[in-house]
């Protein structure tokens, strides 16, 4: 393997792991409660995710090119492709404008009824899946260009600890800036939101413009 292709696979790690990277930015804003612990499992989860669903990808093609043939493996990632990228708009969007609704109405309410957005591993969890789910399609183009399966594997590792670097990143900043507005939370969220829905529309652009 070369020193140009392992740039491009830190280039793609850094690609993918930037929607990971402003989850945890989120998280980091709006979740209370996040000990040092939680802040590797955040970025465990996030880390994971983001190389295992491009093996998803990489998977899929092969098991339908071996049944069906190369052309029909070939059609069979583009429309996961599509798929998964309008699946991942979709999801953001809608937690995204779901935090950003909740956040402006609780800024209306006296303060012993705001509620707090505690840590929560579903949430986690939800959010790590919602952040891989467009990587799925990396992993399709992934198969053609790869010539071997250990190749992928190296990819999918470089990902996952470039993913998990930036999330802790993600996730510092994220309670850096919660300190800087004195744990005004609603203002947090608001801010949260409109990164997920910033986000939601991003996913659709990268896919489709030819950055």
């Amino acid at each position: 393997m070369t020193i140009e292709i392992i740039i491009a696979i830190i280039f793609l790690g850094l690609g993918l792991s930037m929607d990971a990277f402003s989850v945890a930015l989120v998280d980091g804003l709006t979740m209370k409660g996040i000990t040092k612990r939680r802040s590797f499992f955040i970025a465990g989860s996030f880390g994971f995710m983001q190389a295992f669903m491009p093996l998803v990808g990489f998977w899929l093609v092969e098991v339908v090119e071996l049944i069906a043939g190369s052309v029909a493996g070939e059609k069979a990632g583009e429309i996961a492709s599509v798929i998964v990228v309008w699946l991942a708009f979709i999801l953001l969007l809608f937690v995204g404008g779901k935090m950003l609704i909740e956040s402006i109405i609780s800024l209306r309410k006296p303060p012993e009824e705001k509620e707090e957005k505690s840590f929560s591993y579903r949430n986690i969890i939800l959010y790590s899946v919602l952040t891989a789910i467009d990587a799925l399609a990396a992993g399709v183009a992934l198969y053609a260009d790869m010539s071997t399966t250990t190749t992928v594997w190296i990819h999918v590792s470089i990902i996952l600890v470039i993913t998990f670097g930036m999330s802790l990143i993600g996730l510092f900043l994220g309670k850096f800036i919660i300190r800087l507005l004195k744990g005004k939370y609603e203002i947090s969220g608001i801010i949260g939101g409109c990164i997920l829905i910033l986000l939601a529309v991003w996913v659709v652009l990268s896919h489709y413009l030819p950055f």
